[in-house]
């Protein structure tokens, strides 16, 4: 059966349970299930649907049970969390690795996230809270502070002795190695460990160049290292170079998902924390002061048209053909846009080689203006029968189509030499650069050949 024709077979089995109350069938029936596929079924299910769901697993599997949590996501596990008690809490976090677990801590309100730390903190287990003294959205942040290193004095012999003993261990495939006071000095292999003598000293196979990241480096700059090179984890250090932690690749791809979810909620003007189950009230304050802005852009792309009032009102036709203008050059400028913004956030592209950029994009502007602003004047031209309505239409998008472009790549370069996220401000300036230029162009040659397109 297929993964997600499988999901939906057990997502309708436990609806049905719960229905029955079938407390026993459903326990056994969920902790069958990876905590992946929790994770999802959870999602799927509704608020009480998910609570009554996850009080069964906890219950009889409290590690599955928190790592489908880890799954399902921090802000939705929190709230499965925040009925319980703060001594509870600290019990069950301390079932997955301390990178979720701050995660999960992060999302409870603050007067029990703050009691559960204290918890924590009593019981010797201070990482969680560690964790969240690091800024958020950086390496440190995200890191597993449980990272298995071998002292660079150690044999191999030895060092796969204290592997052997070792519990709790992230990531084995990479072996990272320190000096006396914890520097990261180097890394091996554990297939490189295992093919060579036990005598063998450690320095001597290892690889003393190490791509690393400090605790305080952006967590997408993180993420953008271990999928150019192809890693399987990265280690963190400190200012000091000391090994603070690692990063795994489940957590990249967490990251790589929420950075792609985030530019595009903000490329539509939306607060890149916003989910399905937000509350109105929150979202409509998150959307408002964006949608505010586009308000203002429509007034000026308004008090452009009034200006030529007396144009349209000589010629009516251009009502009819002036949305066309702007909603064509709108569109371009999105799919450009849309390139760019990408282009930036994987650091494809920056002002080194954005001149190619721009010529790229300013020829397929023009390309697809051609094109398009023929087929545009040649059906004005049929519909009304002015030829000259059909020439002015097909001119301004000509026009309006290379601004878009350019300015689809100009601004967000702008944007990200200003410090400001372009994916959050520059659909704003390209909507009001497209509708600007689209009804000043193409109003602005109705006027100068007035004469020429006649009455209504």
């Amino acid at each position: 059966m297929a993964p997600q024709r499988r999901i939906d077979v057990v997502l309708d089995s436990v609806r049905r349970l719960l229905r029955l109350g079938a407390t026993a069938n459903l326990q056994n029936l969920l902790q069958k299930q990876h905590p992946a596929d929790l994770g999802q079924i959870f999602g799927e299910l509704h608020d009480a649907e998910r609570a009554a769901a996850f009080t069964v697993l906890v219950e009889r599997q409290p590690k599955l049970a928190m790592e489908s949590l880890s799954e399902l996501g921090p802000e939705r596990g929190a709230a499965l969390l925040a009925g319980r008690s703060a001594e509870e809490i600290a019990k069950l976090v301390q079932e997955i690795p301390s990178d979720d677990a701050a995660a999960l801590v992060d999302y409870l309100p603050d007067d029990l996230s703050n009691e559960v730390l204290e918890l924590m903190r009593r019981r010797e287990s201070g990482q969680v809270e560690s964790l969240l003294d690091y800024a958020e959205q950086t390496a440190g942040r995200i890191m597993n502070p449980n990272v298995f290193a071998l002292s660079e004095d150690l044999t191999v012999g030895e060092a796969i002795s204290a592997l052997q003993n070792a519990i709790n261990v992230e990531m084995v495939f990479y072996l990272y190695v320190v000096d006396g006071r914890r520097h990261l000095v180097g890394v091996t292999s554990l297939r490189r460990l295992l093919l060579v003598a036990p005598e063998t000293p450690l320095k001597r196979i290892m690889t003393p160049d190490v791509f690393s990241v400090r605790v305080d480096t952006d967590q997408e700059e993180a993420a953008r290292l271990v999928a150019s090179y192809n890693l399987l984890a990265i280690p963190v250090v400190d200012e000091e170079n000391k090994l603070a932690g690692v990063i795994t690749v489940d957590d990249v791809i967490d990251v790589l998902k929420d950075e792609a979810t985030e530019d595009l909620y903000r490329l539509a003007g939306v607060s890149g924390d916003e989910r399905v189950e937000t509350p109105a009230w929150e979202a409509l304050k998150k959307r408002l002061p964006w949608l505010g802005v586009n308000l203002g852009t429509a007034f000026l792309a308004a008090s452009v048209v009034a200006a030529f009032e007396h144009t349209i009102s000589q010629a009516t036709a251009l009502a009819v053909f002036m949305p066309i203008v702007a909603g064509m050059g709108g569109n371009a400028g999105t799919q450009t846009l849309t390139v760019i913004v990408r282009g930036l956030a994987l650091g494809e592209l920056s002002w080194a080689n954005a001149r190619k950029a721009l010529f790229k994009e300013a020829a397929i502007g023009l390309g697809n203006g051609v094109v398009l602003g023929v087929v545009a004047a040649l059906v004005a031209w049929v519909t009304k029968g002015n030829p000259m309505l059909g020439l002015l239409l097909g001119m301004a998008m000509i026009c309006n189509m290379l601004v878009a472009s350019t300015a689809g790549t100009l601004v967000p370069l702008g944007l990200k030499a200003a410090k400001v996220d372009p994916a959050l401000a520059s659909s704003v300036f390209i909507t009001t650069f497209t509708d600007v230029v689209g009804f000043a162009s193409f109003l602005g040659l109705a006027t100068i050949f007035l004469r020429y397109l006649g009455q209504g």
